[in-house]
């Protein structure tokens, strides 16, 4: 990973994980242990989704620009997806409390996806290379 990708994936991850051991107390205190085992997976479920994310997206940034659009389209799509069908699955665990799990993977996303945005703000990476050759037209100098 680059070191843009890494400052940008700390820039997420760590607001997440505080808003998880929020939300885990306060499952907690709600519904006990079964509400924080459940904040606890739906917490790491975030993580660990979003964390291929931009490892996904950050390797296909090397091959070409398409191939990173293509990554994080993709990967978008299969993070919710999969998010979808284990909050369908663990509707009715008794392991542990599938509200907590819930409400978790909500509160989660929503952290990482404003901590990433505000990443991204903070970068100032250039959209476009502004030296970079026209394909098909040769070098511009």
């Amino acid at each position: 990973m680059l070191a843009n990708d890494v400052r940008l994936l700390k820039g997420a991850a760590i607001p997440t994980v505080l808003v998880g051991l929020v939300v885990i107390l306060v499952a907690a205190l709600l519904a006990g242990a079964k509400g924080a085992l459940g904040a606890a997976i739906g917490t790491v479920v975030v993580c660990v989704f979003f964390t291929l994310g931009i490892v996904a997206v950050s390797y296909a940034s090397r091959v070409s620009p398409m191939m990173m659009m293509t990554a994080a389209v993709l990967s978008y799509a299969v993070k919710i997806l999969v998010i979808m069908a284990l909050l369908k699955t663990f509707e009715d665990a008794t392991a542990f409390e599938p509200k907590a799990f819930g409400w978790a993977a909500i509160a989660c996303t929503i952290a990482w996806t404003i901590g990433e945005m505000r990443g991204f703000m903070k970068l100032k990476m250039l959209y476009v290379d502004p030296d970079a050759p026209i394909p098909g037209q040769g070098d511009p100098r």
